[in-house]
């Protein structure tokens, strides 16, 4: 009960996703599919990889393969996900040039980077 408890709220949640008024993102609400990307994955407090490089309109995924929740926050904040239990995803497409740092909010140390071309 506790677990469809949780994916009622995340689903919830997920779809009150909002694309950023920038235009940097665009996010992935629970039941869409992001297009093909790349994978990040969250797994013993780190991203891996720690840094990637894409091209504009490339889907970046991250999945939290901790036993214990992690967040994915933009040090800009052009971007935060909800809390991601284990096994939970969060997509976006950044479609502007540049570098974007990222963090976990509940543990500040784990960080990545971004490089969109």
């Amino acid at each position: 009960m506790r677990r469809l408890f949780r994916f009622v709220v995340s689903a919830a949640l997920a779809a009150l996703v909002l694309v950023a008024s920038s235009g940097h993102y665009r996010a992935w609400a629970a039941g869409e599919t992001a297009p093909a990307g790349t994978e990040v994955k969250i797994d013993n407090f780190s991203f891996t990889p720690q840094a990637i490089t894409v091209k504009a309109g490339t889907t970046i995924t991250w999945t939290n393969h901790d036993d214990i929740p992690h967040t994915v926050v933009s040090d800009e904040k052009l971007f935060k996900s909800k809390t991601l239990d284990t096994d939970d995803k969060f997509s976006i497409t950044l479609t502007k040039p540049g570098t974007y740092s990222y963090f976990c909010s509940i543990h500040p140390k784990m960080t990545g980077t971004i490089i969109v071309e």
